[in-house]
């Protein structure tokens, strides 16, 4: 099916919606934990989750319920005002984590150009010896923070540099887990580093302890700060709340995305008390920290912080991590890697968006995979994945890869 030749299916036309990926021709109607139905009333076993956005699965009920019950009182007085349910996920968060102020967003993209902005902020009320503003955020190569000109610019995303070029100036690369690669680009001008505590784009690869320590160390003694982008492998995906704190370090700057909202549009920049040095008009945004959101986020972070939950993602991810090995083992493939519920399995050929297609047209069952490499695949199951649920999606993997070595 050519990407702009099909208009409807179904009873659904789509000639409405814009181009910009090509999409099978599916329309998900429902959605409930680890499972979408399409309009045609097939059932999909979903390890996408939104990219890592549906924590908690597909419509869980305390997401329904904190819904609701805010609808009921006030959607969005505007940024204006303090509102409750934005205070209290704040409180939440700096309690359970090395951070002082919190500002919310709606998206990863927004909270990482907020940070880089804080960043900036900061660099120029902490001029260099010669008293200059100091601008540079050195990132790292296949890095991924977003999709405005300025995270784009940040990415180490291969060929992001000419789509929209210009890009905007101040970030030079450096590559993961190389210290002395960081150290090198460091100069008179850098202001920050800012990394994935996990690549995730680039293919579920993670920062090793020794390097994430290493950079702490190397940034406090050089002056310069700390930003982690915890987008996707923050809110228990790793199995502890955050991925810095695998690595026992405290950074200056963190940005949150995806999970916390569990489905909803709602992203959070924190700081250090002293770090937080944005004055009035500095940031803004008319729906940022809307209580409709937050509240949802208080129902998430509160589930993710009750006794044993995040024991059991650690638990669910060591089962997934053996289970791929296995796979691996039985196939011929050259591993797995990753933290927690964010893994990705080495397939050692191109053959991941052929497992993706024949995955999810499986019958009477579809399976939802994401190849973010053409030679390996991600998994980002809900945090409450059961252990059949990982059995179901082994095996049904093992069964389409089998399919495809017939094929070859």
């Amino acid at each position: 099916m050519e990407q702009r030749e099909m208009r409807e299916f179904n009873q659904y036309p789509v000639n409405d919606l814009m181009y910009i990926t090509n999409r099978p021709p599916l329309v998900f109607t429902e959605g409930d934990g680890m499972w979408m139905t399409d309009h045609t009333g097939k059932r999909y076993l979903d390890y996408l989750q939104g990219w890592a956005v549906n924590a908690l699965g597909h419509s869980p009920q305390c997401i329904q319920d904190a819904l609701v019950a805010q609808s009921k009182k006030i959607l969005n007085p505007s940024p204006a005002f303090y509102n409750a349910p934005s205070i209290e996920l704040a409180n939440l968060l700096t309690a359970n984590s090395c951070f002082d102020r919190v500002f919310f967003t709606n998206s990863g993209a927004e909270a990482n150009e907020g940070a880089i902005k804080l960043a900036r902020k900061w660099g120029k009320k902490n001029p260099n010896q010669a008293g200059h503003n100091r601008f540079e955020i050195i990132t790292f190569n296949h890095s991924f923070h977003g999709r405005t000109l300025a995270t784009m610019s940040a990415s180490g995303k291969p060929g992001w540099d000419t789509i929209f070029a210009p890009q905007v100036p101040g970030f030079p690369k450096a590559e993961l887990n190389d210290l002395a690669s960081v150290e090198q680009l460091i100069n008179d001008k850098t202001v920050a580093v800012m990394l994935e505590p996990v690549q995730g784009e680039s293919g579920v690869i993670p920062a090793t302890r020794e390097f994430m320590q290493g950079l702490r160390e190397l940034t406090k003694q050089r002056g310069i700060l700390l930003i982690v982008d915890e987008v996707q492998s923050g809110m228990g995906r790793t199995g502890e709340l955050f991925a810095y704190q695998l690595s026992g370090i405290e950074p200056d700057i963190m940005t949150l995305g995806k999970g916390i909202g569990g489905g909803v549009p709602l992203a959070a920049l924190l700081a250090r008390e002293e770090i937080a040095v944005f004055e009035a008009g500095d940031q803004g945004g008319t729906y940022n920290g809307n209580p409709l959101m937050t509240a949802v986020g208080v129902a998430v972070l509160k589930t993710l912080l009750a006794p044993g939950f995040l024991q059991s993602v650690k638990d669910k991810g060591a089962y997934l991590s053996a289970e791929l090995l296995k796979l691996t083992e039985k196939h011929g493939l050259e591993g797995e890697r990753g933290e927690g519920l964010l893994r990705a399995l080495k397939l050692g050929s191109d053959i991941g968006p052929q497992i993706v297609d024949i995955a999810r047209d499986l019958n009477p069952v579809g399976l939802l995979l994401n190849s973010p490499r053409p030679n390996l695949l991600r998994f980002m199951p809900a945090l409450n994945v059961t252990i059949a649920e990982i059995d179901q999606m082994i095996a049904m993997l093992s069964d389409v890869i089998s399919q495809l070595k017939k094929q070859n």
